[in-house]
């Protein structure tokens, strides 16, 4: 466990708790958050994980644009369905993705962990697209892969990145029960 570790995880923890509660402050902190976690993930040796971290931050940007420009009047952030014509297209996206990033890393680096990596990293980046268009059903898929990382963290002895992640799962299953709450349209 290192200083940047411990920092990462208080800074992802309020990047997703502010996600959660739908305030635009999220995404400098998660842009923060991610830079913290590009160093962890180049330490280890889970490139997928760290490039991941670089594509969130582009993810990061369309996001921020995204949600102020979905705001009401009000200032809130305006939660939309999900069709399940594109969750099948993002969900097949995420396993075209997991495959090809997954075989780049098992054949050209010394990646450890490359499949589950990959998989992992191709998913997420399906769920930080649907967190970006304000998809309630982003915090499903994030509690799935969430689930997933824990192991693999704790695999990795990045024990207090497992246990952020597993509080992540709460604050998953605690976003998805808040954005369903406020949805004008419930997702198909």
């Amino acid at each position: 466990m290192s200083t940047v570790e411990i920092i990462a995880v208080a800074v992802s923890f309020l990047g997703i708790w502010l996600t959660a509660k739908r305030q635009m402050l999220c995404w400098p902190v998660n842009l923060l958050a991610c830079a913290l976690y590009f160093k962890i993930f180049l330490d280890v040796r889970l490139y997928a994980d760290m490039l991941l971290q670089a594509l969130f931050g582009l993810a990061i940007l369309y996001g921020w644009i995204v949600w102020a420009r979905g705001r009401e009047e009000a200032g809130e952030v305006v939660v939309a369905p999900l069709s399940r014509a594109r969750a099948a297209i993002g969900l097949a996206t995420g396993a075209v993705g997991a495959l090809a990033i997954g075989w780049i890393m098992h054949r050209f680096t010394d990646a450890s962990l490359p499949w589950m990596d990959a998989a992992l990293s191709s998913f997420s980046l399906v769920a930080q697209y649907w967190t970006a268009r304000r998809h309630a059903a982003s915090w499903l898929l994030w509690i799935v892969v969430d689930i997933v990382y824990v192991g693999m963290f704790a695999f990795k002895n990045l024990w207090l990145t497992a246990g952020l992640y597993a509080a992540m799962i709460v604050l998953a299953v605690l976003g998805y029960q808040r954005w369903r709450r406020i949805s004008a349209v419930p997702d198909r």
